[in-house]
């Protein structure tokens, strides 16, 4: 099977809501793609008509070229962590695996590799009722990954975990999608899919806003910024605007430079005579490029946020 995942033209509706208005996007091997967006934006919609647990209106959804409904023993094939609280209380963690792997045609001896993997260790034999959300949420992707599927999807996988948990989950998913597998992490945590996604998904109203690389998503939020640090303010806005930048104050002995790269900014201060003791380019946080993309998408805002 293709470790992919293919959205194509999804079209939902609930009622008179608008949930998926054309989502399209591709997820391929051997990377971890990230899928964001506001509240309302469609995500958890689409994963769950990957999954075949709601039929689109319009469009198709793919994994590995097929739809998941006619997958056989799927999760040998697509391993998915949507709710880590979808499990029986009663049971200890290692009898949950046990009852999925069995309906798969998995044995005990799997089971008991991918808790080690995810490090429930003793804890797999305590009742799940009791475990905290991090403890949960270890448990959900063990069952994602009994199968040892190509293909992974998995719904906000930081939630709840410690400083040490995210570490963790950050080096399984790098290592999952360095196997060649197609991995798809939905998130809230741009800081975590900073360090971990390589492409990102961004969704808003239904549709996808921009889907690129990481990287070139960064570089585009920054804006060519520059900040400058000099005694002579005035002056060094004077020479930096001549030459076509967009100059303002930033505090009283910074401005900000628009448009001319850091070494450019350089030279002209230089050739001016502008006294000068930094010159810093602007690199926007992965945060920082979201919420440009998806200001005009935000269903609810707060006042002092929208000011």
């Amino acid at each position: 099977m293709e470790a992919t995942i293919e959205v194509a033209g999804l079209r939902k509706r609930f009622g008179r809501t608008v949930a998926l208005d054309g989502m399209t996007f591709r997820v391929p091997p051997g990377r971890v793609t990230g899928f964001v967006g506001p509240n309302g934006a469609g995500k958890s919609t689409t994963m769950r008509v990957i999954l075949g647990l709601d039929a689109p209106d319009e469009g198709r959804a793919l994994v590995g070229g097929v739809p998941y409904r006619s997958l056989e023993e799927p999760l040998t094939h697509v391993g998915a962590l949507l709710d880590a609280g979808a499990l029986q209380p009663s049971r200890t963690g290692r009898d949950h695996l046990l009852w999925l792997a069995h309906s798969q045609g998995l044995g005990a001896a799997r089971v008991d590799e991918v808790i080690g993997l995810v490090g429930l260790g003793a804890e797999a034999r305590r009742r799940a009722g009791g475990y905290s959300l991090g403890m949960r949420q270890r448990l959900g992707i063990a069952a994602a990954l009994l199968g040892d599927p190509p293909v992974l999807m998995l719904d906000e996988p930081f939630n709840g975990l410690d400083p040490d948990g995210i570490v963790w989950i950050r080096g399984l998913l790098r290592s999952l999608a360095a196997e060649g597998r197609a991995v798809l992490v939905s998130s809230h945590l741009m800081s975590e899919l900073e360090g971990t996604a390589g492409q990102l998904v961004v969704a808003g109203r239904g549709r996808v806003v921009a889907d690129m690389g990481v990287a070139e998503l960064i570089e585009a939020a920054s804006h060519d910024r520059v900040t400058i640090r000099t005694t002579a303010r005035s002056r060094a806005m004077e020479t930096l605007a001549g030459a076509g930048a967009t100059v303002a104050v930033t505090g009283g002995d910074t401005v900000t430079a628009s448009g001319p790269s850091a070494e450019r900014v350089v030279e002209l201060l230089t050739g001016g005579g502008v006294p000068f003791s930094e010159v810093t380019a602007h690199r926007a946080t992965l945060e920082e490029a979201y919420m440009e993309l998806t200001r005009d998408a935000v269903e609810f805002r707060a006042d002092g946020a929208a000011r």
